[in-house]
Formats: structure tokens, C-alpha cells, sequence
């Protein structure tokens, strides 16, 4: 019997092709070790941000003689209202105080007195820690300026405490954007860009490399150009999303284990969940177009001009999301890219995951994508067909889709 006289279902045929390009691409050293490093890297980021930035550490620890002692509370509560952590420690005796300087125990030594800040350093003081000290005296020159007319500081310190203004509620409900889930967000768009990238690339050069080799004529004997492509694109898309899930979990778990992500559990699971259903999309969607691209050259040198053009859609949504969302989550220009599909699957996993996202943007995103896909198997199908089998010049885009 010839292969063309075995008879396959297309779901076999679609399935063996899936299974070759699995089988083929997980058993690769390369594929291995590639997602091991990237495995390594996001648990090694959690440790760095941990050690940088965990523990609850001052920012600077001061320490005062014994006659400063009064500015301990004061500077402490300084501190904290300009958003810094400082820390403080008394010493026996001036002397004491430089030999810690000298060490790097502390920071900044207080001496003399009370009255005013009178600050001691190694070098050079620090300009943040310069600024508490600036403002700690002001609070030091009112107090003195107060008791000379007669009046209680301290009255004064409380009244100022406890005066607030009357704000009346928003027009509209504001979305609180937790600085974790900003990050979340920004690393799950980088991940599927970097897998839509690599990934998709993959699929248009496995299959210029079957059509320099011609493997595809042997394949196409027994099995249909749409079956061999759709078998390609979901045997990698497969391995990529082994990746993905690999690196998603492996970060999250990482964040949660060494207490860097503070965020609930669901958040951080419902990222990665996201994250997961959007690199199908995006895949699949951008994966089949790839195909199709690459069907129309037969040199991987001329990959990369031919599939460009989709690709340059890819790159222009992970702009967006890294430049833009950071300082202005709410941007209108993202919330309208991010549901326009050829944009959505690296744009609405950032928002996805920074919150605030109304589910009728999130639901038509998601619509749109897979309204789309239908029609892109057609016209992918089309040029992958009357494509793949010519080989030597590019075939022009016109032609493949006009062939018989």
C-alpha cells in the first residue's frame, strides 16, 4: 500500500503531526535547557527583590548622645511622614557615637543638644536622610517660635494632626492599582511576548525547513495542507505552553515562598491563569498567520522580512503596555488597543493583571480573538496551500491567495 492510499481522519492526521513536533521539540537538549534558565531566572529575580528590598529594614539608622535624646520620637515620626524608615539608637558619649560612624553601625550622629540638629557623619550625609533632618528642624524653629508667644507646641502638633479636608465622593469609582499586581502585570506581558516572538518564529521556520528539505511533499502525500499546518502550529504551541506554565508557576510560587509578592494567593493564581489563556489565543492566532508567512519563502534568511509584518503588530501592543501602563494603568489609548485582537494578547494580560478591568472589555476582548481565528485558518489555509509546495523565488502574497 502507498501513503497515498492510507486513509486518516483529519483529527489523526491533524494529532500526528502535533505529536511528531511535541515529541521532537521536548526530546531537544536546547528546549530543555532553555526553559531550565528561564525557570532559574525568575526564581533568582524573587531572591534579589527579596534581598533588596524585603525585611522591613531602615532606611538609615542616627544615633544620639544622651542629650539629643528628645529628638529620638520627633525625628523617627519625621521620617515616616516623608515616606522614610529610620531608625535610631543611643550612644554613651559623643566618642562612642564616632566610633559607630567609623564602623558603619550607623548613619548620622545627633550631638550637643535638643534645641537644634546638630548632625555628625562619616563622609557625606545622605540627601534623603539630609532632607528629614532639614525638616525636623523647621518643626524645631516653629515649636521655638510658638512657646515665644505664649502658645503650647504640642496643641499645635495635634490641632495640625488632626486637620483634614472634606472630600466629597468620586463621579466615578477609582481603580486601585496594587504596585505587585503593576509588576505581575508588565512580567506577564513580557512573557508572552517573548514566547509569541520565539515560539511563533519557530512555526514559520519548521515550515521552510520542510519545504527545503522536502519533507512536505512526503507529508502532503498522505495527509491535507491545512491538517500538516494546523498539526504544526498545535504540537508547538503545546511545547510553548509547557514553558509558559513551567515559568508562571515556578515565578509565582518563588514570589509567594520567599514573601515577595504580598498579593492574595487568588491574584497571583488568577494572573497565571490569564496569562495562560492568553498565550493560547495569541498563539494560535498569530502562530497560524506565521504559518502561512513562511510557506511563502524557502530560505530561513527570508523568515524574518516575511513574517515582520505580523510581528510588528506584537511588538507595537508590548510597547504600549510597558510604556504606557506603569504611569497611567488607566491610559484610554491601552483600554482600546488592549480589545482590538491583533493588540489584545500582549496588552490585556497587563491590565488583566494590574485589576480595574470592566468584564465586558475582558469578555469582548477574548471574543473578538476567537471570532478571528476561524477566519484566519481559512485565508492561512488558502496560501499555506497553494504555497507550500513552491519552492525558489518568494511567492507573492496576490498569488498564493488567487492560486488554483
Amino acid at each position: 500500500m502507498t501513503g497515498s492510499d492510507v486513509q486518516m481522519s483529519p483529527l489523526s492526521a491533524v494529532g500526528l503531526v502535533a505529536g511528531r513536533e511535541i515529541s521532537t521539540r521536548v526530546n531537544s537538549k536546547a528546549y530543555r535547557i532553555t526553559t531550565l534558565v528561564m525557570v532559574l531566572i525568575v526564581v533568582a529575580l524573587a531572591l534579589i527583590f527579596k534581598f533588596f528590598n524585603g525585611g522591613g529594614s531602615a532606611d538609615a539608622t542616627v544615633g544620639y548622645v544622651p542629650a539629643a535624646s528628645q529628638l529620638a520620637q520627633p525625628l523617627t515620626a519625621t521620617a515616616k511622614s516623608i515616606g522614610q524608615t529610620v531608625a535610631t539608637q543611643q550612644v554613651p558619649d559623643e566618642k562612642a557615637g564616632q566610633a559607630k560612624l567609623q564602623d558603619g553601625s550607623i548613619d548620622a550622629l545627633l550631638v550637643q543638644d535638643a534645641k537644634r540638629v546638630h548632625v555628625q557623619v562619616k563622609k557625606t550625609l545622605d540627601a534623603k536622610l539630609k532632607n528629614t533632618f532639614t525638616v525636623l528642624e523647621g518643626q524645631l524653629a516653629l515649636n521655638q517660635q510658638i512657646e515665644s508667644l505664649g502658645g503650647d507646641p504640642a496643641k499645635v502638633r495635634q490641632a495640625t494632626a488632626e486637620a483634614s479636608i472634606d472630600e466629597l465622593p468620586p463621579l466615578e469609582k477609582p481603580y486601585d492599582y496594587n504596585g505587585q499586581q503593576l509588576v505581575l502585570g508588565i512580567i506577564a506581558g513580557i512573557l508572552i511576548y517573548l514566547s509569541l516572538m520565539l515560539n511563533g518564529q519557530s512555526v514559520a521556520q519548521g515550515v521552510v525547513e520542510e519545504k527545503t528539505s522536502r519533507v512536505v511533499e512526503l507529508l502532503l502525500s498522505t495527509i491535507k495542507p491545512w491538517q500538516l499546518m494546523a498539526g504544526k502550529v498545535l504540537g508547538i504551541g503545546t511545547v510553548g505552553l509547557i514553558q509558559m506554565l513551567a515559568i508562571g508557576v515556578a515565578g509565582v510560587a518563588a514570589g509567594l515562598g520567599f514573601g515577595v509578592l504580598t498579593i492574595s494567593v487568588n491574584a497571583a493564581v488568577g494572573t497565571v491563569v490569564w496569562l495562560i489563556v492568553w498565550y493560547l489565543l495569541g498563539f494560535f492566532m498569530y502562530s497560524i498567520v506565521f504559518a502561512a508567512l513562511g510557506a511563502l519563502v524557502s530560505r530561513q534568511e527570508d523568515v524574518g522580512g516575511a513574517t515582520m509584518p505580523a510581528l510588528m503588530f506584537v511588538i507595537a501592543g508590548y510597547v504600549v503596555g510597558i510604556s504606557i501602563l506603569p504611569s497611567n494603568p488607566a491610559s484610554p489609548l491601552a483600554e482600546v488597543l488592549s480589545v482590538i485582537p491583533v493588540f489584545a494578547p500582549t496588552l490585556m494580560p497587563m491590565r488583566l493583571a494590574m485589576g480595574g478591568v470592566p468584564v465586558w472589555e475582558a469578555v469582548l476582548s477574548v471574543g473578538l480573538v476567537v471570532a478571528l481565528i476561524p477566519a484566519l485558518i481559512w485565508l492561512a489555509a488558502r496560501i499555506y496551500r497553494n504555497a507550500v509546495m513552491r519552492t525558489g523565488a518568494k511567492v507573492k502574497l496576490r498569488d498564493a491567495l488567487s492560486a488554483a
